[in-house]
């Protein structure tokens, strides 16, 4: 296993993404037909989706404000003048047998996304994002594949980077960050489970300290940023181990198998794909107005990393907690609109963070700010301990409580009455001479099972810092309690 380490490191991953994201406009990219992901096969579908003879497309205004708004969350170049072409291949999901897409004239070029990992911060460059039109969806069951042409027509963005991954870490970090802006901005769901955003990744291997770009492959639809690290990594070690034994990289379509964790041959590639582009008669040039792409920046919200920044420099937020509420809108927001009600934000942001967000979705979460806050100063005042807090959050949604009458109810309160607890305290270490001893004789990890055994009796109740004082006051007495 040291010698197969030692031979990759002799080697250096290239790579670059291809990341497909739907857009979550009302209705199609060219035509009327509702967007929705989950209708019955075939219902949302009409003459343009279904490419029929005569039937023309018309541009929607919608998908194209949300691309511009993601070209500008990713800080490209808006161009002014865009044009749409026909993509020509040949699938049973796609009726036309073109894709209507964008070629040499693509909406958004030159933009950027820093991301952050153990190495250290790195900015990946963004070549281009440009709209298009997704395809059908092949459904295999049993001896039968049938279509579903709901999805044709769903309008996407393509954003393709440059090859200037290194790590499979630098590209999940990259599609992690890149999820989080769509989100923050409102353009898509991003529900790789459901399709609406899916990479491709394109990897070659080169001996490092070469500045010569290997033989690449190709990774097809990854629905998974776990998925596409993994992918990333056992096709590394595919073309590293071909290359370490004098063998040569083929180009070739391959997919991410996630039973066997190897990515699996799909077809050879003789030569780049030839989609034969062209210019779509049926739709004039788009041209945008300076006006129009400063209307929409002006409506641009705080993107992730600017709220990142601002939670930690002026509300003393930690750098994780701070991540977590930056890159999730639903408890972003709670947390903005909790923290001027309650006494410290930091404590806030990590109830949000620790137990509230187990309750939330990626839209909302069910607690008012003033619940929120109440609950936050109910710790910060010492009245609840954070381990009795989800108790408190589940009574108060299955209930309506407020969260003073959730912890009343519970009775978690917590004990800080110095008599009640050392009383308790002397009764605990005289019921556990033994590990007394252990203590004093400097076995210190004997403290926290004392300390758990008070908190065993006092059902968690008890103060934790009033009581481990009294417990230190105790041990030390030369006579015992």
């Amino acid at each position: 296993m040291k010698q197969t380490a030692a031979a990759e490191q002799a080697y250096e991953m290239v790579a670059g993404l291809e990341v497909h994201v739907e857009l979550k406009t009302r209705t199609k990219m060219f035509c009327g037909c509702p967007n929705a992901f989950d209708a019955p096969p075939n219902t949302n579908v009409c003459p343009v989706c279904l490419g029929l003879p005569g039937a023309l497309p018309a541009l929607n205004r919608e998908a194209v404000v949300y691309a511009v708004r993601a070209g500008l969350a990713l800080h490209c170049e808006i161009a002014r003048d865009s044009a749409f072409a026909r993509k020509h291949y040949f699938y049973p999901d796609l009726p036309k047998a073109y894709q209507i897409s964008q070629h040499e004239q693509p909406l958004c070029t030159g933009g950027w996304l820093d991301i952050r990992t153990e190495a250290g911060e790195k900015r990946i460059r963004i070549a281009r994002l440009h709209m298009e039109e997704d395809a059908g969806k092949l459904l295999h069951g049993g001896e039968d594949t049938r279509i579903d042409l709901n999805r044709c027509g769903v309008p996407l963005v393509e954003i393709v980077t440059e090859p200037d991954f290194r790590t499979a870490a630098e590209a999940r970090a990259f599609l992690h960050g890149l999820r989080a802006v769509l989100l923050c901005i409102g353009v898509s769901d991003c529900r790789m489970n459901e399709g609406s955003m899916r990479c491709d990744v394109n990897l070659s291997v080169r001996p490092a300290g070469r500045s010569a770009l290997g033989v690449r492959t190709e990774m097809k639809n990854i629905n998974s940023i776990a998925f596409a690290g993994k992918a990333m990594d056992s096709e590394f070690r595919r073309q590293a181990a071909l290359l370490r034994a004098g063998g040569a990289v083929r180009r070739q379509t391959r997919r991410f198998d996630p039973a066997s964790g190897q990515t699996v041959l799909m077809r050879e590639k003789e030569s780049e794909d030839d989609y034969r582009f062209f210019p779509e008669p049926d739709l004039p040039p788009l041209r945008l107005e300076r006006a129009d792409i400063e209307a929409i920046r002006a409506g641009m919200p705080e993107l992730p990393e600017e709220k990142k920044r601002r939670y930690v420099r002026t509300l003393g937020l930690t750098e994780s907690d701070a991540d977590i509420l930056s890159a999730q809108p639903a408890l972003g927001a709670a947390f903005d609109l909790a923290r001027t009600r309650c006494r410290e934000p930091a404590r806030l942001a990590n109830l949000l963070v620790q137990e509230v967000s187990r309750f939330a979705d990626e839209e909302a979460q069910p607690f008012s700010p003033e619940d929120l806050a109440a609950l936050s100063d109910l710790l910060s005042g010492e009245t609840l301990h954070m381990g009795s807090a989800r108790r408190v959050l589940e009574h108060m949604q299955k209930t309506g409580a407020s969260p003073a009458e959730a912890v009343d109810a519970l009775e978690l309160s917590l004990l800080s009455d110095r008599a009640a607890l050392d009383a308790v305290v002397r009764g605990i270490v005289r019921d556990n001479e033994a590990l007394a001893q252990r203590y004093r004789s400097g076995k210190a990890r004997a403290f926290q099972a004392i300390m758990g055994k008070i908190m065993q009796a006092t059902k968690g109740r008890a103060h934790p810092a009033i009581a481990a004082r009294l417990l230190e006051e105790v041990l030390r007495e030369p006579d015992g309690p």
